[in-house]
């Protein structure tokens, strides 16, 4: 290119593209923020109870708030995100969970309520805006393998907080704890402003180039004389399904198939997550520290469970993904209860239930939606009315011990819903491959 010559549509993305890898690590590094502050709690729950005075249902809202946000306000977060730009959302939200996180440190219920109502609302945000990151800035060749990163990265920092929440708070106090986690957010923070001045200065540079700005789609600046879409700076957002979309949607069964799919597999997480430390203290005789070790083998197989779906669903037929998601949560359902000194065993094998079954839940969804409205309107349905339903997960498991001063009803719950869960996940399967297929592979991937 000549000295002083615009450079082309071509330039500008290869601008855009020049630092991916920078891209990646700040997505990576935001995503160990968004997981691990739920369940830090989780391994000091009963001192928690003990210092505050507070039963275990009580308890188990502190699990139970963030999900409650997921569910209230991914919507809000949508439009948050088309507001302020990806960049920016995604650094509101680490700042909101470093917020949160600190509130949460003060040894009061009513604060570490309102710390976790803060964590979920601001993780609402990652959830809605990392997924438009990876779409705009990865090559369409990688999105797979750097989403399912994501997702592994995810269940990194619930791994660490799981296992190591207990350990630092026999040292420093489970408040001090608590707050310890902050650092890693902190670290995101940083490598993320870094990322959006950088970006900021790559804007700049493109109107420089391109001699004149012209007004955006809403009226606003944005889109340069090369007529480039607002979209490629925000990255593509959730739309809103219409009126007669979302009353397509009612009518159809694969649709509260997905809803109850989605529900169930979220409250056995997170009623699991909440209290597996409490549970393996109590079943095997372990010290906290120990039984959070034994607690995090369910996030920390969580990891490699995030890439076995993609793995089957290229190779294999397209019901067997599900399947083997439903076989692994049987295989937990009835080890809990029928031998649970081998926890460390089930918990290994019912991790690639819950990080493999939101994989099948999507790639369901996506195979049997209609148009890219109906697919985000059905999102967002079965995400809210899915995050309904996991919000009991914690206080009812806590609630049933409470009541009966074990742990058994718990588990005996969990199995039968395991039941149901298998059910009407192969039922939404089934539904998808009737629909035929849209744009995948043998696996069915859409």
């Amino acid at each position: 290119m000549a000295v002083g010559e615009a450079p082309g549509v071509d330039g500008l993305a290869a601008v855009k593209r020049a630092f991916p890898w920078f891209v990646i690590a700040g997505v990576l590094t935001a995503a160990l923020s968004l997981r691990g502050p739920i369940v830090s709690p989780t391994p000091v729950l009963r001192d928690i109870e003990a210092d505050l005075g507070i039963t275990g249902a009580t308890a188990g809202l502190l699990t139970t708030a963030p999900v409650l946000m997921f569910a209230l306000l991914t919507p809000l977060a949508a439009i948050f995100v088309r507001r302020t730009g990806a960049e920016m959302a995604l650094l509101v939200s680490l700042s909101g969970v470093l917020l949160g996180t600190v509130i949460r440190s003060i040894p009061d219920f009513g604060f570490m309520l309102a710390g976790m109502v803060v964590i979920g609302a601001s993780i609402t945000i990652g959830n809605v805006v990392i997924p438009v990151i990876i779409r705009r800035d990865v090559p369409p060749a990688r999105v797979a393998v750097v989403t399912a990163g994501y997702a592994a990265t995810m269940n990194v920092g619930s791994l660490m907080t799981s296992s190591l929440t207990a350990p630092l708070a026999s040292l420093i106090g489970w408040p001090w704890a608590l707050v310890s986690w902050s650092l890693i957010t902190i670290a995101g923070i940083v490598l993320w402003g870094a990322h959006l001045a950088r970006s900021r200065r790559q804007g700049e540079d493109a109107q420089r180039y391109s001699g004149e700005v012209t007004p955006g789609r809403d009226g606003s600046g944005g889109a340069s004389a090369l007529d480039i879409d607002p979209a490629t700076i925000t990255g593509p957002l959730p739309v809103v399904a219409s009126r007669r979309e979302e009353r397509s949607m009612m009518r159809r069964p694969v649709t509260w198939l997905l809803v109850a799919s989605f529900g169930l597999q979220s409250f056995l997480y997170y009623g699991l997550s909440t209290w597996m430390p409490a549970i393996a203290s109590d079943e095997l005789g372990v010290g906290p520290d120990t039984a959070g070790v034994i607690a995090s083998i369910y996030q920390g197989a969580g990891i490699l469970g995030a890439f076995v779906v993609p793995f089957l669903a290229r190779w294999t037929p397209r019901l067997v993904p599900p399947v083997v998601i439903c076989v692994s949560w049987v295989v937990l359902g009835i080890g809990l209860l029928a031998a649970p000194e081998l926890l460390g065993l089930w918990l290994a094998i019912g991790a690639i239930g819950h990080a493999g079954g939101f994989v099948v839940i999507f790639s369901v969804l996506v195979a049997v939606a209609r148009s890219d409205n109906e697919a985000a309107g059905l999102s967002a349905f079965v995400q809210g009315g899915g995050y309904v339903v996991a919000a009991a997960g914690g206080p009812l498991f806590g609630l049933l011990h409470d009541l009966t001063g074990s742990w058994t009803p718990a588990l005996v719950l969990v199995l039968a819903l395991v039941g149901v869960y298998s059910t009407v996940l192969i039922g939404a399967s089934v539904a998808s491959m009737r629909s035929g297929p849209r744009g995948g592979t043998k696996g069915g991937r859409g």
